[in-house]
Formats: structure tokens, C-alpha cells, sequence
């Protein structure tokens, strides 16, 4: 009970002190509450929507392994809904017919699709429909020439009642008025939805009035569920082939279908909440070692007085405790509040979400709590356990433990060690010829760099403080030396400290090497083996329509417009192994199009009749050489005996391991039904009248928004700016850990204000001024912050490189390094140092001289 005591007196009274470290905690808290919350949320969303429009019993089109994209949904025959009908129990059934391969546009040819990912649904009104949503204006699809729209997409596209809409699917399309706004009964998760009457989705979406995509059945009364389907199953007779799923079934896999999205960026962001978390361990280990330090005359007081060394331990751990509890209960509030800013967020990008539905589960403050004070008492043991080695003699001295030389030696050693063994996995990663090996030594080198950097810091900081106060400090005449020597005063502090920036701005300049690495390389690519001039594609990830793929045909200036599509297939090789993949069938001109590198053969005789490509590393692993027969089972389709004509190298960005053959050939073993649309075009201009053919591809396209038109400049920049984006949402959630880092200098320099006291009175007494006081301190955080940027260019430059290397195995290999960035983190340090002195430069400046010099 008096170790607790002491440890809430030294709490409440050190408070001010440990404020940031708590600050720290709660950022770090309320990242992790905050993306549990929120994950939680979307899934409760989606489960909601799922169990409000899920059927008794839904009949669907078999489940096909590695199917064929053709732009048209899988369908049932009309003729099966009289046969449902007829199954005991079956109250009613409702012919569904529902498309994502779909385009809606509005009278300005503008898609209205979602810009978040969100599909665009287009599909028949029925009495389903009802449970999902309810017109709240206007009235249903009457007629071919009519359509309901969703409220959310009406809203964010200006668009009402009487207002014009096209439908563009693959087996046709056709203009709409429409004649309804439909609100979600419950959330609309973001996609653009549109309905049609049944007979005008059957042909638009489908292409025949015999057919849909599934059937709705809803169950007598007295029927479960479970009992439906079994007289279902039992009615279409064994090996029927239809998918069958209750209720609970359906809504069980679609749970499981937005588990694949959502649970990944869950882990992502959990992940950057675990570098932030990392980041406030730095902060959480130098408040305690410093207060510690000035605390060394009260311990040994306490010493003298009979206290143990256990005793002393707990206290410090104690004051852990409470730190953590108090940051970890505000953290999970302020994650809540985070939760809901990125609900907020979601809805002004697109995706609706509603903060009446916000779920926050029993674990999720419960995990909160344990990160928080887990985390801060990790943090304190080291610095408790240097509390409790005070021996009582401390007492007679000044604040402050003598520093273990014998420690200090291990440590260097340690960290070299470290060091040296991650620098040698990074090497042999750069060198490996496996990909699989490689990423493990990749792994392994960052690790072992990261914690060896950590541990040798403080044998750095000596030696790159000197150097960067050479160029930075020494300008600043006495002033600059003195901002200098407080930062070596304390190399471990310092090396903590830097530590700290160290880890966010490792990750920055790693990735920022390998993001410009990738795009350099897809640049050179590009240059060296596209010779189309325009490359063609469906920009909302939809195969390319016949209709727009006939217009594209048709436009003037080209001299050659390439087909080129992925067609589903089973491929078995000699050694008896068998593949599923897609073969990259395309007319032969491909072969101008995109100028592959072959190691064995020519690339244009594998679009001869009955022949085929195979990518280097497969021909390798399974013996196969030219001349070798293959057998080829197309999906929905027959099987193929094709010989082997070329083997294409691996050494590559663009196809990677394709096989290739011709789509006439493909088209032998396929109906036309099944066969799937073009995924890309390629077209080249006539000799010098490039401006004009892109013109004409402009014209001939304009009537289908969703085709994007560019040429090799415009397919460089789209590649770019893909990954700029990737790279710059990184940094983005990088920036909390950057934010405790600096939070870490503030407090570094804020603790080391007050251990400084007497000192500062005492310059203050002989002739420092106010000005000069504030200008040492900011001095010392501009320095301590270049030093964090200096170890984390040279840690995130390693492990780029290494990172690069090891993508050279994929075809990525060009290394390019962004200087600019680079130079960017070094300026952006500078900033951040400057920043961070403000508090604590300022509180130096206004110290009473006197009260300063008889400080104890």
C-alpha cells in the first residue's frame, strides 16, 4: 500500500511531465480502437444489408472454377421457374436478374458509377428489391423506357425525376428515364444502383428474354429454410449443378466475399498502428529514464529510509500502470471519435456508411486497454530496473546515475553485431535468385538493421552529431557549440530520440525507393517492348464491349487494331501436372504490339493453327521444350491438343508468365457464347498521322465512357499516378508514427529543460540571453532531428535497395532513387525539429533567473 502511495504522489505530481508520453499512448490506443471500430462497423453494415435481402432459398447458376469472362452474368433458363413453382413449400418465386458488368451513364455521356470500387449494379424491380429499399419518389419501372435510380447516386450526380440515363452492358444497351428515387432501407455501402424492367435487364443485360440470373424463393408457412432446400435439391434431381443456399447459406458467403476485402485493410492499418505503437515506446522509455535520472536523490533518500530495490521497481512500474490506464481509457474514446471521422470520410468519398449502426464490440476497449498499459510497462522496465540499482549513497549526490561503462561497451557490441547481421540478410536478399528465399532474408535484414540501429544509436550519435553540427550548428558561433554539446551530453537519450523519427522516415525512403524503382521500370519496359501507339482498356475494370470494340475497329488513321483477351483453361503438362490460368489470346499483330523477348522460338508461330506459348520459369519447372504437344481444356468449352512454338522470357514486367495463342485458335474450342470479351486493345496510327488516329479513337469511343483511350505517354503517367496514390495513402498513415516521434522531441527537450534548470539559470546570470537560450534549444531539436533523418535515409535507402533487387527477379529491374524525396525528409526533419523546440524553447526563455539558479 505505501509503494502504491508514493507511486500516485509521484504521479500526480511528475503529471505535467509524463503528459506527452500519455499523449502518446492515446494516439497509439486510439489508432487501434479506431480501425476495430470501424472494420467493425462496415461489416455489421454489410451484414445487415445481406440478412434484410436474402431470400428463404436463392437457386443460382452453377459455380464454375476459373470461368470465362465474357461482360454477361452467368443465367438459369426461364423454363426452370415453373419447376421451382412447383416444389411442396414453395410459397412464391421471384425471377432475378442483376448485373456489376454494367455501365450506367447520364445525358452528359458522364458514368455515375462509384469512384470508391464500389460496383455499379443494374438489375430488374421485383418484390426482392423491397426488403433493400422503397420508392420514395416517383413510382417503379413500368415500361422498357423507364428506371429507378438510388437516392445516393441521384444526390451526388444531381439527377431526378425525368432525367435521362443510358445502360451499357455487353449485350447491349439502352436510354432510360427515370421514373424513381429508391432509398436504402438500410446502408448503401456506395454502389450506383439501377432498375429496370424485367423484360428490358433480360435483353440489355443478358441478351434473351429466356433467362435469368437467379431465382427467389420464399417458403410457405410451417417450411424452415432448411427444409426448402432439401425439397429443392430433391426436385432438380441429383447432379443438377445449381447452387442451392438458404438464407443463412447466402448470407454466410457474402459475409465471407467482403471478409477477403475487408479483412486485409484491417490488418494493414493495424499493422501502421503497430509502428506507431513501436514509435511510443521510444517516448514512453526516455519520460521514464529521464525522470528516473532526476529523480536519483529522492530514490536514494528512499533507499536510505529502508526502501528495496523491489520496492523502488514497483513504484516506477506502478506510475506505468497509471499512465498507461489513463492514455489507453482516453485512446479508446478518442478512437471512437476516429471511427466516426472515417465514416464521415467514407461518406464524402462515396461509400455510405451510418454512424447509427457504429459498433463497438466488448473486446475492443478490453484490446485498447491491454495495448495501452501492455505497451507502457514493457516500456518502464528497463528504467525501473535502473530506479531500483540506486544504491542509498545516490542521496549525497546531484540528480543524475553515473553512466555503466561496462553496459554501455555491451551494447555497442550488441548493436554492431546486429547491425552487421542484417546488412549481410539485406546483401544476401539482393542476391538471391529465389523470390520465396529472397522475401525471408528481406524480412530477416529489416528486422535485424531496425533493432541494431536502435542499439548502436547512441555510439552514432557521436560521431553524426559532431559531423551535422559542422554544417548546421557551428555557423551559429558559441551558441551553436553549446546546442551541440547538450545534444552529445546524453548519447543515449539522444539515440533514443532519434530513434523514434528514425522508424517512420526508414519506411518513408524505403518505399519511396521502391515505388520509383517500379515505376522507372515499367517506364523502360515500355519503351523498349510496347510498340503500340494507343492502348485501350474498360476503366471500370469491365471487359470491353462488342459494340465498342467494333468502333474502335472501325475508326480511320490505323494501320493494324489488335484484340487481345484472357481465356480460362486448364492446361496439363507432360510431366502429368495440371494449371489453371488464363492464356493471353490476342490476333497476331499483338505480337508488334507488345515486342516479348523469347528464349526459345519466335513468338509469331505460336499463333500459327494449333499452337501455343509458354512462359520460361513453367517450360523450366515442368520439362517442357519446343515441340511438345499440350493439353489445353478450355473452361465451358473443349480441350485442345496445341504444340509448344516459343518460350518467352521471364525477364519481364508486362505478361509475366503469359501464355499466348492465337484467338482464332481459342475460338475452336469455345462457342461463341462463352467466349470472352476483349480485356485490352491495342492500336497503332498510320505513319505520321498519330494526332489524327487518336482523334478518331476519341470520336469512335465517345459514345462509351467507361473506354479509356491512351497513348504510351498517358499509360506512363496512369502507372505513375497509380502508384503515387498507393505511396502517398502509406504516408499518410505513416504520419501518426512520425506525429509520436515528434511528440518524443518535444518531451525529450521539455524534461530537458527542467534537469537543466540550475544550468540554465546560471548561462542566463553570466550573459545569455533570452534570445540566444531559445535559439541553443530549437538548435539542439534541429540537430537530434537530422540525426533521426540521417539514420533513417541510410536504414531506408538498405532496405529499398535490397527491396529492389529482389523485385529485379518479377522484371523490375531498374533502380531508381527519388533524390528529391530524399532531400524532402531532410528539409521536412528540420521543420519538424524547429517545431517541436517551440514549447520547450520558450518555456527555457521565461525562467526566473534566480529561482532557476537555487534550484535543488
Amino acid at each position: 500500500m505505501t509503494v502504491l502511495r508514493a507511486s500516485l504522489r509521484n504521479f500526480l505530481a511528475h503529471k505535467g511531465r509524463m503528459a506527452l508520453s500519455a499523449v502518446a499512448v492515446l494516439l497509439s490506443v486510439a489508432f487501434v480502437c479506431g480501425t476495430l471500430v470501424f472494420t467493425d462497423t462496415m461489416n455489421a453494415t454489410f451484414d445487415k444489408l445481406f440478412a434484410t435481402t436474402s431470400s428463404d432459398v436463392t437457386v443460382s447458376p452453377p459455380k464454375v472454377d476459373n470461368p470465362q469472362q465474357t461482360g454477361t452474368p452467368d443465367s438459369l433458363p426461364a423454363s426452370l421457374q415453373a419447376r421451382l413453382a412447383a416444389v411442396p413449400g414453395v410459397a412464391g418465386v421471384v425471377p432475378e436478374v442483376s448485373s456489376q458488368q454494367a455501365t450506367v451513364a447520364d445525358s452528359r455521356n458522364q458514368d455515375i458509377g462509384s469512384s470508391t470500387g464500389a460496383p455499379t449494379i443494374v438489375g430488374n424491380w421485383n418484390p426482392t428489391q423491397t426488403k433493400a429499399v422503397t420508392i420514395t419518389s416517383g413510382h417503379a419501372p413500368a415500361r422498357p423506357d423507364e428506371a429507378v435510380l438510388d437516392a445516393d447516386t441521384a444526390a451526388k450526380h444531381h439527377l431526378g425525376i425525368g432525367d435521362t440515363l443510358r445502360v451499357i452492358a455487353g449485350p447491349g444497351d439502352t436510354k432510360v428515364t427515370v421514373s424513381g428515387i429508391a432509398t436504402f432501407k438500410t446502408t448503401n455501402p456506395g454502389a450506383a444502383v439501377v432498375y429496370l424492367d424485367t423484360a428490358t435487364a433480360q435483353q440489355v443485360l443478358l441478351g434473351s428474354h429466356d433467362a435469368y440470373t437467379d431465382y427467389a424463393l420464399d417458403a410457405a408457412p410451417g417450411v424452415s429454410d432448411d427444409q426448402l432446400k432439401a425439397r429443392v435439391d430433391q426436385a432438380l434431381g441429383g447432379g443438377h449443378g445449381y447452387q442451392v443456399q438458404t438464407a443463412a447459406e447466402l448470407t454466410a458467403q457474402n459475409q465471407q466475399d467482403i471478409g477477403s476485402f475487408l479483412n486485409p485493410m484491417k490488418y494493414v492499418l493495424l499493422g501502421f498502428a503497430g509502428i506507431a505503437v513501436l514509435v511510443g515506446v521510444f517516448l514512453i522509455v526516455n519520460t521514464f529514464s529521464m525522470l528516473v535520472a532526476q529523480r536519483t536523490r529522492e530514490i536514494g533518500l528512499m533507499r536510505a529510509l529502508g526502501a528495496s530495490r523491489r520496492q523502488v521497481n514497483r513504484s516506477v512500474l506502478v506510475e506505468a500502470v497509471l499512465l498507461g490506464l489513463v492514455g489507453s481509457v482516453a485512446g479508446i474514446g478518442a478512437g471512437i471519435g476516429l471511427a466516426v471521422g472515417l465514416i464521415k470520410l467514407m461518406g464524402a468519398l462515396g461509400m455510405h456508411l451510418n454512424t447509427a449502426d457504429l459498433t463497438v464490440k466488448a473486446a475492443t476497449p478490453l484490446i485498447g486497454l491491454a495495448v495501452g498499459v501492455v505497451v507502457t510497462v514493457v516500456s518502464a522496465m528497463l528504467p525501473a530496473r535502473r530506479a531500483g540499482a540506486i544504491s542509498p549513497m545516490a542521496a549525497m549526490r546531484d540528480a543524475g546515475t553515473p553512466a555503466d561503462a561496462r553496459a554501455g561497451r555491451v551494447r555497442a557490441a550488441l548493436g554492431v553485431l546486429l547491425t552487421a547481421g542484417g546488412g549481410s540478410a539485406l546483401a544476401l536478399a539482393a542476391a538471391s535468385t529465389s523470390t520465396g528465399k529472397g522475401s525471408g532474408l528481406l524480412a530477416v535484414g529489416v528486422l535485424l538493421t531496425l533493432v541494431g540501429f536502435v542499439v548502436v544509436g547512441p555510439l552514432l550519435a557521436g560521431l553524426v552529431v559532431r559531423v551535422l553540427g559542422t554544417f548546421t550548428l557551428r555557423m551559429f558561433g558559441p551558441v551553436g557549440r553549446l546546442a551541440e554539446r547538450n545534444a552529445l551530453r546524453n548519447p543515449r537519450r539522444t539515440g533514443a530520440t532519434a530513434a523514434a523519427l528514425m522508424v517512420g522516415l526508414a519506411l518513408v525512403a524505403g518505399l519511396s525507393v521502391v515505388g520509383n524503382s517500379m515505376v522507372a521500370s515499367a517506364t523502360s519496359q515500355m519503351d523498349k517492348s510496347v510498340g503500340a501507339d494507343f492502348i485501350i482498356q474498360s476503366g471500370n475494370g469491365n471487359p470491353i464491349s462488342p459494340a465498342a470494340a467494333r468502333a474502335i475497329h472501325a475508326a480511320g488513321h490505323l494501320s493494324h487494331v489488335t484484340d487481345r483477351t484472357d481465356v480460362a483453361a486448364t492446361v496439363t503438362a507432360p510431366d502429368g501436372s495440371r494449371d489453371k490460368t488464363q492464356l493471353a489470346a490476342a490476333t497476331p499483330s499483338y505480337t508488334d504490339d507488345l515486342q516479348a523477348k523469347t528464349v526459345r522460338g519466335r513468338l509469331i508461330d505460336a499463333y500459327a493453327p494449333g499452337a501455343m506459348s509458354v512462359p520460361e520459369g513453367w517450360a523450366t519447372t515442368h520439362h517442357v521444350t519446343l515441340g511438345d504437344r499440350l493439353s489445353v481444356a478450355f473452361t465451358g468449352g473443349s480441350t485442345a491438343r496445341l504444340t509448344v512454338r516459343a518460350i518467352t522470357s521471364d525477364d519481364t514486367v508486362f505478361d509475366k508468365g503469359a501464355m499466348y495463342t492465337s484467338i482464332a485458335e481459342a475460338k475452336k474450342y469455345l462457342p461463341s457464347a462463352t467466349f470472352p470479351a476483349n480485356d485490352m486493345m491495342f492500336a497503332a496510327a498510320d505513319p505520321g498521322q498519330q494526332t489524327q488516329a487518336a482523334a478518331a479513337l476519341k470520336a469512335a469511343t465517345a459514345d462509351y465512357p467507361q473506354i479509356k483511350v491512351r497513348d504510351q505517354a498517358e499509360y506512363k503517367s496512369m502507372i505513375k499516378q497509380q502508384l503515387d496514390q498507393l505511396l502517398n495513402m502509406i504516408y499518410a498513415l505513416l504520419a501518426l508514427a512520425i506525429v509520436v516521434a515528434v511528440l518524443g522531441v518535444v518531451n525529450t527537450l521539455a524534461l530537458s529543460v527542467v534537469e537543466r534548470t540550475r544550468e540554465i539559470g546560471l548561462m542566463r546570470a553570466i550573459g545569455l540571453s533570452r534570445r540566444q537560450l531559445r535559439r541553443m534549444v530549437r538548435l539542439e531539436s534541429v540537430v537530434i532531428a537530422l540525426f533521426g533523418a540521417v539514420l533513417g535515409v541510410a536504414l531506408g535507402l538498405g532496405w529499398g535497395i535490397a527491396a529492389q533487387k529482389l523485385l529485379a527477379l518479377a522484371g523490375l529491374g531498374v533502380l531508381s532513387i527519388p533524390w528529391s524525396t530524399i532531400g524532402v525528409v531532410f528539409l521536412g526533419s528540420a521543420v519538424v525539429g524547429l517545431l517541436a523546440a517551440l514549447f520547450p524553447a520558450f518555456r527555457a526563455g521565461r525562467m526566473n533567473v534566480l529561482k532557476a539558479i537555487a534550484t535543488d
